[in-house]
């Protein structure tokens, strides 16, 4: 059986809107891609997403050359499904389902989303509140190609799914029926930021993925290829460029080489060299295009 491919992408500018995102991923040679349904500063619990966009966004895809299993929708920053505040999270949980079904009519792979905070403390009731919060999205949504993923966090303060057993926990949560329709994926900077020493050696980049897969009874099905501004265990949610940060190049080159990179997502989001585009500037970001090169050369060099 062949290898899988390797899956090289970034969350590309959308100025210009989603399929300029996509031209941008297509001149940077990307096989992946991510990208926002909405504003994510906002629950946009109401937001739809209109069919000729839908029809542009698959168009530009096709041209670019990327497959629409391929791409990963980020959901909102501002969703707390682990909040104990029942109006918040009762928002939280329509706009979880409202993400859902955003990014089934847009055909894409997955939505990842950030579990929240227990913000009462109790992460165990927290946890079965983000379980909850995807057990009805999943049933609002009933059908579609788009999965529900869990994004591993950094673990500032109250926020939940920093370790394996709480993102197990999540999963383990939903009905049996629904689980093939779940997963998770993990974020190196979020992993280094919570005490994950993925510098220590390759071993132990093995071992983090293990855990993981242990708990949640799979591998991840994307990944946030991050490097961090913060040190090991500082919780600080601050990407970096590959080999710009803490994490350094080899450890990255150490995660590609693992099986489980094959065949899913594997994406920066990194700082931008040109933050403001034009909107009909399909130029990719040159410190994007730079980095995936990096990355792919690290992916390439085996072990002696």
């Amino acid at each position: 059986m062949p290898d899988r491919p390797l899956l090289l992408g970034a969350h590309c500018i959308d100025t210009g809107g989603i399929p300029m995102a996509a031209r941008r991923a297509g001149r940077g040679g990307m096989q992946a891609l991510q990208i926002f349904s909405a504003i994510p500063k906002f629950y946009n619990d109401k937001v739809s997403v209109k069919p000729d966009r839908i029809a542009r966004f698959r168009e530009a895809l096709a041209e670019a050359g990327i497959d629409a299993a391929h791409v990963i929708v980020h959901a909102g920053y501002v969703l707390n499904c682990a909040t104990p505040d029942a109006e918040k999270w009762e928002r939280a949980a329509a706009a979880l389902a409202k993400e859902l079904e955003r990014s089934t009519a847009l055909g894409v792979g997955g939505v990842c989303f950030h579990p929240g905070a227990a913000t009462d403390k109790d992460r165990d009731s927290a946890i079965a509140r983000v379980g909850e919060a995807m057990r009805r999205a999943l049933l609002a949504v009933p059908e579609g190609p788009t999965r529900l993923l869990i994004e591993n966090t950094a673990g500032a303060g109250t926020t939940v799914g920093r370790t394996p057993d709480e993102v197990g926990a999540m999963l383990d949560a939903l009905p049996a029926e629904l689980r093939a329709r779940a997963g998770y994926g993990l974020d190196t900077c979020h992993l280094y930021a919570s005490g994950y020493d993925l510098t220590a050696s390759r071993d132990n980049v093995t071992v983090v993925l293990d855990a993981f897969e242990r708990a949640a009874g799979a591998s991840p099905s994307f990944l946030h290829l991050n490097d961090s501004e913060g040190a090991l265990g500082s919780n600080k949610d601050r990407h970096a460029r590959i080999g710009r940060g803490a994490i350094g190049a080899e450890a990255f080159g150490w995660l590609l080489q693992d099986p489980r990179a094959r065949g899913i997502p594997c994406l920066l989001e990194t700082p931008q060299a040109v933050p403001e585009v034009a909107e009909t500037d399909d130029t990719p970001d040159a410190w994007d295009v730079e980095d995936i090169a990096l990355l792919r050369g690290l992916a390439e060099v085996r072990a002696a």
